[in-house]
């Protein structure tokens, strides 16, 4: 490397602790930064809610926890609630904690969706980036967004453009993308398995699109994945024939990619814009075509004929005809093209450049 190795503290998302999954896709993001970032000769602190688990077992990485109560999640609030912080929150202790250390670091990472360190960015000396994990569903979150591009967009990136467009910035947005540890998932070239589902359990997830596409073709769907509402997941097993979900809950990456595998499409339904869509990567990576809403990130990654198929968003019974196409793809090609664009070094390089990006000096004040 040309450039000395940094000295960062990555501050985990305040919803849950780290290896419970109640963190989503942000949890898989931060520990394939953590371990590409640690790969590249970086030290690193992070900062994490109290019974969090290290994604990586190296002396360039120091784990610190805090006790806290989680934060509430910003995807299941009212689009105009305000910010809340719950009494005795994890959220401003994770930050008391990485102010604490950020005396001897390069910059400060946030993973976490939050009003408070947005906000906080320009009135502490520190330098602070954000990787921002979801696009729009909140104004005050739009807003905070907004006032950071003002000051200094260098210190905001994004997993796709789709996602940046959700807000208002004022020049090009940094894209970094996503990547993960492509020595955990095994290319399987099975072409009549089961069709698969993966995702947290939530209503914005749209479960019960893919449930319908299962019940028309007479297949089973297999589910895998954190149920966070019961009453929706039961609204949607009610829906369809009995046996049509096969739940196969919340696993561990090295069971998950061997389940999923073994899948001949991933069918992918959201209601909202995702940001990125790990989900989606996981499965090509697994050799897993997938049939998708062409919606937020899944649009942007899924390149249609090639390694998937796109249809109009919510619109199941294109997605039900598209399913049937699954074995027109080639499953070598999916797991190239994850090779190519999203693998965990890819995604560390892509990081630190624009960390070293926004460390230059530049004059900024909120508008």
């Amino acid at each position: 490397m040309t450039d000395r190795p940094l000295s960062l503290v990555l501050v985990s998302t305040p919803v849950g602790q780290l290896g419970s999954g109640r963190g989503g896709g942000v949890e898989l993001t931060l520990a394939s930064l953590v371990k590409g970032l640690a790969q590249r000769g970086h030290r690193l602190h992070l900062v994490a809610p109290e019974g969090s688990c290290s994604p990586v077992i190296d002396e360039r990485v120091t784990l610190h926890t805090v006790p806290g109560v989680d934060q509430p999640s910003w995807q299941h609030a009212d689009r105009n609630e305000p910010m809340r912080i719950p009494r005795d929150a994890v959220l401003p202790r994770l930050w008391d904690r990485a102010l604490e250390l950020a005396s001897d670091v390069d910059a400060l990472l946030n993973f976490g969706y939050d009003w408070l360190p947005l906000w906080l960015t320009p009135h502490v000396a520190p330098n602070i980036f954000h990787l921002v994990s979801m696009g729009s569903v909140s104004a005050v979150m739009d807003s905070a967004v907004a006032d950071l591009a003002r000051w200094d967009q260098r210190r905001l990136a994004f997993h796709t453009r789709r996602q940046s467009d959700d807000f208002a910035l004022v020049d090009p947005p940094d894209v970094v993308g996503n990547g993960f540890d492509l020595s955990r998932y095994e290319l399987q070239l099975i072409t009549d398995g089961p069709l698969g589902w993966a995702g947290r359990v939530a209503p914005e997830k749209g479960l019960e699109d893919a449930a319908l596409v299962a019940a028309q073709l007479g297949e089973t769907l297999r589910v895998w994945g954190l149920v966070e509402d019961d009453a929706y997941a039961r609204r949607v097993e009610s829906a369809v024939p009995a046996g049509t979900i096969e739940w196969c809950g919340f696993k561990p990456t090295d069971e998950l990619q061997r389940e999923l595998g073994g899948c001949r499409a991933l069918l992918n339904t959201p209601k909202w814009n995702e940001a990125y869509g790990n989900v989606v990567v996981e499965a090509l990576a697994c050799g897993v075509p997938v049939i998708a809403y062409d919606r937020g990130g899944p649009g942007e990654i899924i390149q249609d004929g090639e390694t998937g198929w796109l249809v109009a968003p919510d619109d199941w019974e294109a997605l039900a005809k598209a399913t049937l196409q699954a074995s027109a793809i080639d499953r070598l090609a999916c797991r190239r093209w994850v090779e190519r664009c999203a693998s965990q070094e890819g995604l560390a390089a892509r990081v630190e450049a624009w960390i070293r990006r926004g460390l230059l000096p530049v004059n900024g004040t909120i508008s």
